[in-house]
Order: structure tokens, then C-alpha cells, then sequence
């Protein structure tokens, strides 16, 4: 008799369960618990931050989704998720847009740090980190028997794009904490530009550009929230089109820059600018034409951050990076790159800020007209002289015989 009320007292709880997660992508054996860290998603996008809270367990809890809100906001319909159930198991959705994160309680943080960038530059380096939570509301009552639900959620974005590994913190039951690190990379490009109106992308001809010819570079953000600006922390050239190539020339890092490197705007807006001339690796002497890579180093910072992240002066110099030397596939950082940029070796240089010129046509003589061009001037020369013979010759005969003077013999008489 104790094994079939037992059976039936197990069947009763499988049939509440059951009814509790009706409707929902639910499976009453896994699902019948409070919350855990593993019930929490979080991805750190570009322009969004996206969170995923399995709805199984909060079910189970005694709540809806309604009941879940950003940041206690729960009387706030835009700070409360909406209900996926094409997904096993059912989820909850939370859509943070970055440009307006603050508007649900939202919190940035941005730290700020000293020490060397990817390549043994002394730097600043910020960090911005954007957290908050996503509870259940307390009931009006002085006691309650239902857990209160609570999930805390970080993300990180270094803004050199030095990326931790994530880290997840262990949790009570009914609390879970989730931080994430995100990156803004995939907004920024480095482009090429014919001149300094940055409107026209560089055209390099076949046969490359002549040296000394002006590239205007610029580093772009695109769709990225207004509030970071962009500042180049380092710019360089290599040979190859692999930034960590041991040959590599500083254009510019800090307060110096190569002489003839220009900088026109750096931490001001979303777009970095600066020109060079163009020139050639000496280890391609032997080449008619030379390759020339870009390659900057960039960090975002907050409009009223970026004065304080000005670069610290520091000595600009042609190296050899030593095997010693911090990488960049070693450190993390993400260095933008661009080129190759082809230039002309045996070409004399010209000034230039529009980068296809078409140039004027060059006669050139054949060996036929060269051979009739020297016949002609030889039998001029010939003509010349068989003139100057001939006059000569004539005016010999016109001239008369003079008298011959001397004794007079008088045996001729």
C-alpha cells in the first residue's frame, strides 16, 4: 500500500510540473530547480548587448516573464525582455542598445591604466565596462516563500583590444553572475585615400605609385555609438603584409612622427587622418617595384577622455624588433593594417598629390628613323663641302698671271 501512494505522490508532482511549464519548451527533469550561472547568457556586441536567461527555472520559481526587468525598472515596459519559444529550452530575451544603455539603469565604467602597448610602447590603456542586473520584484508582504531572482551581468571592451579571457563567477541558487568581454574591431577600417578631401579611395596603377607620392590614410569607425572617439595610438609600415614582420619603419607613435608624416586630426572624432610619402624597403633593390604595408595600432576613448590619453612623448626610430619583444598575436591586440602600396623604383620622383597623374606621351625614335635622320645629315655635310671645293677651283682659273721679277737675262735677246 506505501508503494502505490508513493508511485502516486511521484505521478502527482510529474503532472504539476508538467501543467507548471505548459505551453513553454520545458522538460520537467532537468528544469525543476532555482537558477544557476549557467542559466544566463551574455554577448557583447557592437552596437548591442544581448542576454539570454533560460525561462524553465524561472517558471519553477513561481514568476513569469514579466516579472523579470533591467535593473529593478519593473514598472518600465522597455526595460523588461520578451519570451523566445522556438528554442529548447524557452528563453527570455534582454536587448541593451549601447547608445542608450544608461536609459534602464545601466552602468559604464571606464578605468583607465599605464603600462605598454602591444609592442613595448608606454601607453594608456582604457577599459570601459558595462554592467547591471535583472531581478524579480520584492512583494508587498513582509515574508515570502518564493526565492528572489537575481542575475548580474558585465561586459568588458578594452579599448585597445587587450581581450581577457572570460571569467564566470560561481553563484548562490537563486543568484547567477555572468561577465563577458566584448570588442569593437569589426567597426574600424584603415583606408587609403587619393587626397586630402578623404573622399576618393586610393587607385594605385599596375605599375605602382613613384616615389615621395603623398597616400592620405585614415582611420574609420563605422556604426559605432557617437560617444567613443577614435585615437591612434601607433602607425607603421612593413614590408610584408604581416604586422609582427621583424623589419618594420615608425611613422609615427607618440609625440614624434617621421618627417614626412603629417597627422591632421587624431582623438577628435570617429576618424583618425594622417599622410605620408610614399617610399622603398632598401631590401628590395633588386626589384622594380617595392611593397609598403600599413599598419596602426588604435584605441577608442570617450570624447572627454581622449585629451587625457594624448600620447605620452617618446623617441621615434627605424628597428629590428627583438625576439624578446611582446608580440601582438602574444598580447591580444588587434592592429588594423592596409596595402600593399606598390611603388616605382626606377622612376624619378615628382610632386604629386593626385596619385594617377596620366602622364604626357614620350616620343621615341625607331632605328629606321634615326638611320634616315644621320643619311640626311651626312650628305648635307657632303653637299657643304663639294661647294666649298668647286668655288675654290673657280676662282683659281679667274685669276691672272703676274709679272716675274728679276734681272733680265740678255742671252734670251
Amino acid at each position: 500500500m506505501e508503494h502505490i501512494y508513493l508511485i502516486l505522490l511521484l505521478f502527482s508532482k510529474a503532472l504539476s510540473a508538467e501543467a507548471q511549464f505548459n505551453g513553454y519548451n520545458c522538460d520537467a527533469n532537468f528544469h525543476s530547480r532555482f537558477p544557476a550561472e549557467r542559466d544566463i547568457s551574455v554577448y557583447c556586441g557592437v552596437q548591442t548587448i544581448t542576454l539570454k536567461i533560460n525561462f524553465c527555472p524561472v517558471l519553477f520559481s513561481g514568476y513569469t516573464d514579466t516579472d523579470l526587468a533591467l535593473n529593478g525598472r519593473h514598472g518600465d515596459a522597455h526595460c523588461r525582455g520578451f519570451i523566445n519559444n522556438n528554442t529548447f529550452p524557452t528563453v527570455v530575451i534582454f536587448s541593451i542598445s549601447l547608445a542608450s544603455l544608461e536609459s534602464c539603469g545601466n552602468s559604464l565604467v571606464v578605468s583607465t591604466a599605464q603600462g605598454p602597448n602591444a609592442y613595448g610602447n608606454l601607453s594608456l590603456v582604457q577599459i570601459g565596462n558595462i554592467s547591471g542586473y535583472i531581478d524579480t520584484p520584492d512583494p508587498p508582504t513582509i515574508i515570502s516563500y518564493l526565492p528572489g531572482l537575481l542575475y548580474k551581468f558585465s561586459c568588458s571592451y578594452p579599448l585597445e583590444y587587450l581581450v581577457n579571457n572570460t571569467q564566470l563567477a560561481s553563484s548562490a541558487a537563486a543568484i547567477s553572475v555572468k561577465d563577458s568581454n566584448g570588442t569593437f574591431i569589426s567597426t574600424l577600417n584603415l583606408l587609403l585615400y587619393n587626397d586630402s578631401s578623404y573622399v576618393q579611395q586610393l587607385s594605385i596603377p599596375m605599375a605602382g605609385l613613384t616615389l615621395k607620392t603623398r597616400v592620405f590614410a585614415a582611420v574609420k569607425a563605422t556604426n559605432l555609438d557617437r560617444r567613443w572617439n577614435v585615437l591612434m595610438d601607433y602607425c607603421y609600415t612593413t614590408p610584408s603584409g604581416n604586422p609582427n614582420d621583424d623589419l618594420r619603419y615608425d611613422l609615427f607613435f607618440s609625440c614624434e612622427k617621421d618627417p614626412q608624416t603629417t597627422v591632421f586630426e587624431n582623438g577628435k572624432s570617429q576618424m583618425g587622418r594622417f599622410a605620408f610619402e610614399v617610399f622603398r624597403f632598401v631590401k628590395h633593390k633588386n626589384q622594380k617595384m617595392s611593397t609598403v604595408f600599413l599598419h596602426c595600432v588604435t584605441k577608442l576613448c570617450r570624447a572627454d577622455d581622449c585629451p587625457m590619453l594624448m600620447p605620452i612623448c617618446g623617441s621615434r626610430r627605424k628597428r629590428d624588433i627583438s625576439g624578446g619583444e611582446e608580440s601582438n598575436a602574444a598580447s591580444g591586440n588587434a592592429v588594423l593594417s592596409a596595402g600593399p602600396i606598390i611603388t616605382r623604383i626606377d622612376e624619378t620622383p615628382t610632386n604629386n598629390s593626385l596619385l594617377a597623374h596620366l602622364k604626357a606621351p614620350v616620343f621615341q625614335m625607331n632605328t629606321v628613323t634615326s638611320a634616315l635622320i644621320s643619311g640626311v645629315i651626312i650628305l648635307g655635310v657632303m653637299s657643304v663641302c663639294f661647294f666649298i671645293f668647286s668655288f675654290t677651283l673657280l676662282k683659281g682659273k679667274s685669276t691672272p698671271v703676274s709679272t716675274l721679277s728679276g734681272v733680265h737675262n740678255p742671252a734670251f735677246n
